[in-house]
């Protein structure tokens, strides 16, 4: 696109991680409120005029970021709100359902992070084969009579409707000011959700730090589990992963918050626990996968288990069933072991605390 900007960041320039996250956390208790719309559900008339953004936003990155400036900018500049317009499923998961992309984020955390941006509303639409089925002016029709857009801001690649006659002049020929966009790189590539899934999946955390603007971490409420770990001796708390296929599999040392749902910590839940490096936070050794040594009737399914590490011989054992979890992922133990049965799995889960714990205490020591 012409006059398309590069934005290159240096690493030096970034926040410390617990500014990162104390500051995230802040902005989400803090923020002014988000509208909420659905596409199935919306109203015949919105209450405001839109500069509009169009998008999966997974991950909710530092190039995603750039595109939500420029919109605040844009809508600034022409007295307009903002809003976003993302889908669900996304388009991939649509397409493939059985091998969709790793998802980033979930859209819970999809949407606290661009409430925490600062938009006015979020639209979600249901990718469907009747959303896929619009023909490039229908798609132009929706935005304009439907969502109240007066201008936009996407990507110079992006392609719409059915016939993918849809795009960057398309919208022009249709009237819409469209703002030019940031290309944000981090040494010398740009920062894209395909690189980020790359990185988490060699368990890469401070890069994915960098190409995040913050540490990577999976927000869930804790459900009821099987109780399999309780009956090995390492109870776990058993975090809603909500997405199909997750970019992490392996074992991993983890730092862990519990949140009430408008953000706030839950006080006081954390004191028997080895403390995290984050602010309020506990360490814990997670396991993400499918759990081969046990066979589950329902067949494949994505799990998150999180094994809090107890302060010293103290037991730590608090009824978290139903809070919400912000696990942030720190160090990358080692990937998926298929144990031949439930001893060896105990056995590997035995060494695989040991291990996480004496990496914690290293950690601690070099702080």
């Amino acid at each position: 696109m012409t006059g398309q900007q590069v934005v290159r960041i240096r690493s030096d320039s970034l926040r410390k991680p617990d500014q990162i996250w104390h500051n995230s956390r802040l902005i989400l208790v803090e923020s002014c409120v988000m509208q909420l719309y659905r596409l199935s559900t919306l109203p015949d008339a919105l209450p405001d005029r839109f500069a509009v953004t169009i998008g999966n936003f997974d991950g909710v990155h530092l190039g995603h970021q750039a595109m939500l400036r420029t919109l605040q900018q844009q809508a600034a500049a022409l007295n307009l709100a903002t809003m976003a317009m993302i889908f669900e499923p996304q388009p991939q998961e649509f397409f493939n359902p059985d091998n969709p992309p790793p998802r980033i984020t979930s859209l819970r955390e999809k949407l606290m992070l661009l409430r925490a941006a600062g938009l006015d509303a979020v639209t979600v639409v249901r990718f469907d084969q009747s959303f896929r089925a619009l023909s490039a002016q229908q798609f132009v029709d929706l935005l304009r009579y439907r969502l109240n857009a007066q201008a936009l801001v996407i990507g110079d690649d992006f392609r719409f409707g059915n016939d993918r006659k849809g795009d960057y002049a398309f919208l022009q020929q249709a009237g819409f000011p469209l703002a030019a966009l940031e290309t944000v790189e981090i040494d010398g590539v740009r920062v894209s959700s395909t690189r980020i899934r790359q990185v988490l999946a060699q368990g890469d955390f401070p890069m994915a730090e960098r190409l995040l603007g913050r540490p990577y971490a999976i927000t869930g409420h804790i459900q009821y589990g099987d109780q399999i770990g309780r009956t090995l001796n390492f109870p776990t708390a058993n975090v809603a992963l909500n997405r199909l296929t997750p970019c992490l599999q392996g074992i991993y040392g983890v730092d862990m918050v519990i949140l009430r749902d408008n953000g706030r910590l839950l006080p006081d839940w954390q004191q028997t626990a080895l403390a995290g490096q984050l602010p309020d936070s506990v360490f814990g050794a997670a396991h993400i996968g499918t759990r081969p040594a046990i066979r589950d009737p329902r067949g494949k399914v994505w799990r998150l288990e999180v094994h809090v590490l107890p302060d010293g011989d103290a037991p730590f054992a608090p009824d978290l069933y139903g809070c919400l979890a912000q696990v942030t992922f720190r160090y990358a133990s080692h990937g998926v072991r298929d144990y031949p049965s439930l001893p060896a799995l105990e056995a590997g889960i035995r060494q695989d605390v040991l291990d996480l714990r004496q990496w914690h205490q290293t950690q601690q020591q070099r702080s």
